[in-house]
């Protein structure tokens, strides 16, 4: 049976009330009691961040996680969500082997909010692969933007009170960027610098940081930090388009066309000609590179105008540049069926080459009927060399203030600003086309892959032909505005009632420009001319190809990257464009929460509870469009919704070590931007019935119930050991709605977009996304543990550890998240010197599901253990050197397709090595 909510709020608030008599100077002893014998231990670095984490936590009325940076411009890792992922609950994914984005508690990356420095912050960067969906659009966030030196430290907070803003229904994770009254009075600056290298790039990486403040007495202070990165990534392996299910009629028609299957044995060729068989798609070699360079910067004003006065005033401005440059050599036929790797024979202009069919000497399949491997002469193969230059630019400025007004009465609260724009001005393609022999095996389960050459050199330009270039631009701007007051009034020494009310008006607007080979006019004066003057040998540690060359290709065909017809004259208009829809958000919330600090059965009892009301209203417009992505006008949708959130949070003190936490509360996450955004289609067949589209602002958010409970045991001036169980209720899932013969005017889609339709015209189906009823249960458990082994004898007592366990049962419709990851932390530290080791495991976990054995939209990642490591030595008290490594061993992303986890893309990034220094003064 669930627990009654509203039963356990009334039970809380009336338990606070009779609770006893104000304890303040029990709280004050207990808080601030000696946790371990009367030893006094001093720790320093890594040690003390551990320790200042958990002081963090241990104080929290909710259930949070910190991690704390060990000096100024020093964060543990080298990134954001690299750390994060030593949090339990955590789970991060990775990008050339650079942690990305984070699920939380069951739920990925779109229910996590993260805040800067208090305030919601938005940015989005994009993938090298298509098959992580290269360009998002959403409320995710991505740790890859900012440099980890900025901040000083991250907190996860777990649980919901009501004094937090509404959203991220899988938790909120703070970002804490430096201020000048954080230091001492006087000048504090630092410089850290790394230069590292790659094992597969072998470049250079320089990484530099610095930061520096001064603190005029406590009444004025100004800081600014400054970190600046480069360095190259590759990402490098095999992998596949998923699938190809030819229908038997289309087989049969190839062998009418040439296509050779005379060497198979009869069953073989009775199974080819089945129809029955999957066959991989693409059948590619790839390398995924880039220059990356990231600079940000932050600067943080203090003043004091009054003792009871402070104003702060933080601006942080992020730039993240790559260059990428993706090559790739697949089977790419000319006249067969998808990208599958036999071909018929091609026509003019191709050369002779070309013009003879396939010949595949040998296959095999599995029980699934997925071919695992082929044998093929006369591959017809595509190299692809795409080139783009991509530049994430976030702005944030934000004025904070605090006045304590009076001994009980303290009013707090910032005005803010953030805006994030995602370019791409080019994103090219340059295809040349080869004739090869090719043998794709993929294991007998098909969850491997080796290729083959047989025969051919894949390097030999005589083998090669033009085909054409492909020009692509994409943008897309993110701005939101903020405003949040609070109140805070002490009632007595047992209870303080706090009460506010905020402002978020969130816009997000984009477009993305294609510009085809056949449309710029480019496939008909290049296609089947000689690639040698144009082309280069391109080399990874999986092997080597031809790849065509920008410069020199560009000079041969009088091309350059243009979205419009080329100035000789060839080239049409441009029709392909897509994903044009602005999208506006706008709530006003408020809340009223009373938090307590009392006594109970002798025991210290401290917590809140409070609920929030909210109010939303969206607006969307958005291209509707038709055959061939014509523009046929525009739709505006308005939508709206409203609610409250109940919260509970309590803490029981057992003993000065053990403490007890509940948790009970409602959430929302609102709905994805692509679900809400009022973009669409609208079509007519040769018959006159029509089709129609379009995104649902009008959508409900995400909604659950959580209940989350806990103890921790607290020892030494480090150790820690807590156990959570969680469960979420969750309702308002998206899904999608068909309705058949409805009037144009019920569709939301202007009738306008049809020539001769009107209001009261029959649309045959029109399609939305909806909320679906029902309620998905998910629940979890976290364990985790740090500890100082300072009783073991010298030199064992610098010994350190901390690991953690999540265990989450969701349902399958819940993707993107692993049923089980761990993280474990050694090490061992000195005043002098120190090394630390760190692995992180999470478990195979799905991106989406569907309830066929083959289909391509049951896809996702397999389970992955990375290893971290890192040491220091103190040369002087002011000179640190340091050393990282990061991914020692050249772990392999491999992500699959299919109930039988067919091999989708498997690449590795390489280890990192980085050595440094960092000088105070």
């Amino acid at each position: 049976m669930r627990p009654n909510l509203r039963t356990i709020l009334l039970a809380t608030v009336a338990m606070v009330s009779v609770g006893g008599a104000p304890r303040a100077a029990f709280a004050q002893t207990t808080a601030d009691a000696p946790v371990s014998g009367g030893e006094d231990i001093v720790v320093t670095g890594y040690t003390k961040s551990l320790s200042d984490a958990r002081a963090i936590k241990r104080k929290s009325a909710i259930q949070v996680d910190v991690i704390v940076a060990e000096d100024m411009a020093k964060f543990p890792e080298l990134n954001l969500a690299e750390s994060l992922q030593r949090v339990p609950g955590v789970q991060i994914t990775r990008e050339a082997g650079e942690g990305r984005r984070i699920s939380l508690r069951g739920l990925g990356p779109d229910f996590s909010r993260v805040q800067l420095n208090g305030m919601e912050v938005l940015g989005n960067v994009d993938s090298a692969q298509d098959s992580r969906g290269q360009r998002t659009r959403d409320r995710a966030f991505d740790f890859n933007i900012f440099a980890s030196e900025l901040f000083t430290r991250v907190e996860v907070e777990k649980t919901f009170q009501a004094a937090q803003n509404e959203g991220g229904m899988a938790g909120t994770v703070g970002l804490f960027t430096g201020r000048p009254f954080d230091y001492a009075p006087g000048s504090k600056a630092v410089i850290v610098g790394r230069l590292g290298t790659n094992q597969y790039t072998k470049d250079a990486q320089p990484r530099v940081a610095g930061l520096f403040s001064h603190n005029w007495s406590n009444t004025f202070g100004a800081l600014v930090s400054v970190a600046y990165s480069k360095r190259k990534t590759t990402e490098q392996g095999h992998n596949t388009y998923n699938y190809n299910h030819p229908s038997a009629s289309t087989l049969q028609s190839l062998v009418g066309k040439g296509l050779d299957i005379s060497r198979l044995s009869a069953a073989q060729q009775t199974k080819f000609l089945s129809g029955d068989l999957y066959f991989a798609d693409g059948n590619r070699l790839s390398s995924w590179n880039a220059d990356q360079e990231r600079l940000g910067i932050t600067a943080a004003l203090q003043w004091r105008p009054a003792h009871n006065l402070l104003l702060t005033l933080d601006g942080l401005y992020g730039q993240l540049t790559t260059k990428r440059e993706e090559l790739h050599l697949a089977t790419r036929p000319l006249n067969s069926t998808g990208s599958v790797a036999f071909d018929t024979a091609a026509g003019s202009p191709w050369p002779a080459a070309f013009q003879q069919p396939s010949v595949i000497k040998d296959l095999r399949w599995d029980d699934s009927n997925y071919v695992t491997k082929t044998d093929v002469t006369g591959a017809t193969f595509g190299s692809e060399n795409r080139r783009s230059l991509n530049k994430t630019r976030f702005r944030s400025l934000e004025l904070t203030g605090t006045w304590e007004a009076s001994d009980r009465l303290t009013i707090d609260g910032h005005v803010g600003y953030q805006k994030s724009t995602y370019k791409t001005p080019y994103d090219d393609k340059f295809y040349m086309r080869a004739k090869g022999n090719l043998v794709a095996d993929y294991g007998i389960d098909g969850r491997s892959a080796s290729f083959a050459y047989t025969g051919w050199d894949p390097t030999n330009a005589s083998t090669y032909a033009m085909d054409s270039f492909y020009y692509r631009s994409f943008n897309n701007a993110s701005e939101l505005r903020e405003g949040v007051g609070n109140l805070r009034y002490k009632i007595n020494d047992a209870l303080t009632l706090r009460a506010g009310a905020a402002y978020h008006r969130f816009k997000q607007d984009g477009i993305d420009l294609f510009y085809d080979d056949n449309v710029n006019g480019t496939r008909a004066k290049t296609r089947g001319t000689a690639v040698g003057d144009v082309s280069s040998v391109f080399s990874n540690a999986f092997g080597s190809w031809l790849v065509g060359d920008y410069a020199k290709g560009f000079a041969k065909y009088n091309e350059y990257h243009r979205l419009a017809p080329n100035k000789d004259g060839s080239g049409g208009a441009l029709r392909d464009i897509e994903n044009v829809y602005t999208t506006t958000e706008e709530s006003e919330s408020g809340y009223l929460q009373m938090d307590w600090d009392t006594e109970l059965f002798g025991k210290r009892l401290r917590g809140n509870v409070g609920a929030r009301g909210y109010h939303t209203d969206t607006h969307s417009s958005g291209w509707i469009q038709g055959d061939s992505y014509a523009y046929l006008g525009t739709t505006d949708v308005n939508g709206s919704y409203s609610g409250v959130l109940p919260a509970l949070n309590a803490v029981l003190e057992v003993t000065s070590e053990l403490q007890l936490r509940f948790a009970a509360s409602q959430n929302l996450n609102r709905p994805g931007l692509g679900s809400i955004a009022a973009r669409g289609s609208a079509l007519q067949d040769d018959g006159g019935a029509i089709t129609a589209s379009r995104g649902n602002p009008g959508l409900k958010p995400y909604k659950d119930t959580t209940l989350d409970v806990s103890a921790e045991y607290y020892f030494g001036k480090v150790g820690l050991i807590s156990a959570s169980v969680f469960n979420k209720q969750i309702k308002n899932f998206i899904g999608s709605q068909t309705l058949e013969n409805v009037p144009f005017s019920q569709t939301g889609v202007p009738f306008g977009t049809i020539p001769g339709a009107t209001a009261a015209t029959i649309v045959k189906e029109f399609s939305m996304p909806i909320n679906v009823a029902g309620t998905k249960s998910l629940t979890g458990v976290e364990l985790a543990a740090q500890a100082q082994f300072s009783f073991l004898p010298a030199p064992f007592d610098n010994l350190g550890a901390l690991a953690n366990y999540t265990y989450v049962d969701a349902p399958k419709e819940i993707t993107g998240i692993s049923k089980t990851s761990y993280n474990a932390t050694l090490y061992y530290e000195t005043k002098r010197w120190g090394l630390r080791g760190s692995m992180s495991h999470r478990s195979a976990y799905y991106t989406g599901r569907d309830p066929s054995v083959m289909s391509a939209n049951t896809r996702g990642f397999e389970a992955t253990t990375y290893f971290d490591a890192s040491a220091f030595v103190n040369v002087t008290k002011e000179l640190q050197l340091t050393l990282n490594a990061v991914n020692l061993t050249n772990q392999k992303d491999t992500q699959f397709w299919g109930q039988n986890r067919y091999l989708y893309n498997q690449n590795q990034s390489g280890a990192t090595y980085m050595a440094g220094f960092s000088f105070k003064f």
